[in-house]
Order: structure tokens, then C-alpha cells, then sequence
């Protein structure tokens, strides 16, 4: 028996999806990327922007930085707007269907993958585009945004250093500790960013639901707060409004698994959005193929929750543990 199509209504498009094609010619070789230089020693830091092309809270900073004339007083900036190809395909009617053209442009980003000439695929093609630049940076904070609305998130990766880069900036108030994805590896996992002898580092900061107004100023206050901390802007040089109050405290929660559909044949048990909390080890959260998908722990914490891009292979949720 075939199963019906899950249907899900759409959040409401907030924002303006922002006009990139005047920084289509970049400034250094490579298409929508811009890098500046101070001319003084400093770490080559990295603002990253449309990753997934329906995720535009990141391409409205990059684009206002570019605006605003923001440029180094220490080290090199890069700012670049990624899958463009996707962006470009946007439609508030379908406003899910532009994540991507042909494949997550966020699961190519190991060396065997970029490297194997028998592969291509529009996302294929520009990560191979990028990566000369990409593996000249320190530090790099690549912007995102959620399907479902929920509170912002910074996703450290699994490493000590990511944590600890986590924690100097001090927000959002939630630190995702994980992975990756069964998928293929993230850009922020990509090459010494993911080796813990390196002291390359970066950040994936998931701002707030794709279209909503307040994922911007998350995305804005995120931007500032990882330029200033890298030495590379001083925090006057910020436009003005960017920079919003750190939260009282932050949170780790370390992804212990994630929970991945076999098929079309899956459902959560209730309407989760994010960082919802089960006392109880064994409480069932969903079903997969009318198998109960239960909680491996107390207090355990489901981590992005989503069927928007439900497929085979395609991790709905992740599992995490509170941090002591």
C-alpha cells in the first residue's frame, strides 16, 4: 500500500530575498565571493551565506556587510554567497524546493568527494569552485537556518576547540555538540576544521526558522560578534543595530544519534519544533514504518526535528544529551 505524500503547511515569508546578482562577479576570481585584506597580520576569518538556498537570513548579512563597506583592520575577511544556483530557483509557493539543485551542497565537503572526477552535480561544481579559498581560512562561521521555528542554535561540531569557540561568543544560548550527518560530511567538519591538532576552526549557527524576520537579527548579532572575536574588526566598526544583549548563560547538548528515515514511513509523536526535553528514557517520540522511535535516555533533547525534506536516508532528528 502506497502511502500519501506528507503535507505540511508553510511558514509565512517574512523578509525580502535580497537581489545578489550585483556581487555576481566577486572580487577575487571566484563568482559571489569577496575577500579583503588589511594588509596587517591577522587570521583569515570566513562569513558564510546560502549554503542552502532558501536559508536567506545569512545572504541579508553578507549582503549588508558588502553594503555597509565593512573591510579588515587585521588579517583577511572573506564573504561569500555559496549555492547561488538555488537561491536563484526560490518560489514562495514552493518555498521548501530550493534548498538545493541537484544535491546538499553541506554533505560534499570531503577531499574524496571533491576530488573524484566522476562526480558532478551543480553543488559539486561550486564547492570545487570555493574550496581554493575556503582552504586558505582560520575561522569560518557558516550561517543557516531551520525548516521548523524554534531557537536558535550554534552547532560546535564534535571537537573540543569548536565548544570552546562556542562559548567565546557567547550566543545563541544553545550549543549543539554533534557529527554531522550519515549524508556525507558538513563544510564546517571540512579538512583541518574537523582535526583537533589544527587550530583551524569553525561554526555552523542555525539562526532561527528559513523566513522569519528574527533570524536575521540572529544571523546579524552572530556575524558581529564572530568578527570582533577574531580580532579582525574592532566592535565600532559593526553597522549600527547589529550587536544584540548575550544571553544569561549557554547550554551544551551533545548529539548522541541521530534518527534516520528508511522511508516515506515516518511521524513524530507530537508538533516538535526543536529542543524539546523527555524526562523519561523510553518515551516515544515517533514512528518509523509503525515502529516506536523511543528516548535512549532521560532528559533527552531532540535536536532540529523536521519532515520537510523527509526521503530515505534523510535524518529527521537527532538525539542529545544535556552537558553537565
Amino acid at each position: 500500500m502506497t502511502q500519501a505524500p506528507l503535507t505540511l503547511d508553510a511558514y509565512p515569508v517574512e523578509v525580502e530575498f535580497p537581489d545578489i546578482r550585483p556581487y555576481a562577479d566577486g572580487n577575487c576570481g571566484i563568482p559571489y565571493v569577496f575577500t579583503f585584506d588589511s594588509g596587517v597580520p591577522g587570521p583569515h576569518v570566513m562569513i558564510n551565506a546560502l549554503t542552502h538556498g532558501n536559508e536567506v537570513c545569512g545572504a541579508i548579512t553578507v549582503k549588508g556587510l558588502l553594503d555597509a563597506g565593512v573591510t579588515p583592520r587585521r588579517g583577511r575577511m572573506t564573504l561569500a554567497f555559496a549555492n547561488v544556483d538555488a537561491y536563484q530557483r526560490f518560489d514562495p509557493a514552493r518555498p521548501d524546493a530550493s534548498r538545493f539543485v541537484d544535491q546538499d551542497f553541506n554533505r560534499v565537503w570531503t577531499a574524496a568527494v571533491l576530488d573524484d572526477a566522476g562526480r558532478d552535480s551543480s553543488e559539486l561544481r561550486r564547492a570545487r569552485a570555493m574550496r581554493p579559498v575556503i582552504d586558505t581560512v582560520d575561522l569560518l562561521l557558516d550561517l543557516h537556518s531551520m525548516h521548523e521555528k524554534s531557537h536558535p542554535l550554534i552547532v560546535s561540531g564534535p571537537l573540543d576547540k569548536g565548544i570552546a569557540l562556542a562559548r567565546q561568543l557567547g550566543a545563541p544560548a544553545d550549543v549543539i555538540v554533534d557529527e554531522g550527518h550519515p549524508e556525507g560530511r558538513r563544510m564546517r567538519d571540512y579538512a583541518d576544521f574537523g582535526d583537533p591538532a589544527s587550530a583551524r576552526n569553525a561554526l555552523l549557527i542555525e539562526c532561527g526558522q528559513h523566513w522569519e524576520a528574527a533570524a536575521v537579527t540572529v544571523a546579524r548579532d552572530s556575524a558581529a560578534r564572530f568578527l570582533i572575536h577574531a580580532g579582525v574588526i574592532d566592535a565600532q566598526d559593526t553597522p549600527a543595530g547589529w550587536l544584540q544583549p548575550l544571553p544569561a548563560a549557554q547550554r551544551v547538548v551533545r548529539v548522541t544519534e541521530p534518527v534516520v528515515a528508511s522511508s516515506m514511513d515516518f511521524r513524530f509523536a507530537g508538533p516538535y519544533t526543536g529542543l524539546e526535553t523527555f524526562a523519561r528514557a523510553g518515551t516515544v517520540i515517533g514512528w518509523r514504518e509503525g515502529e516506536p522511535v523511543v528516548t535512549p535516555y532521560p532528559n533527552c533533547v531532540l535536536v532540529m526535528p523536521s519532515l520537510r525534506q523527509l526521503r530515505p536516508g534523510v535524518t529527521v532528528v537527532r538525539l542529545g544529551r544535556l552537558e553537565e
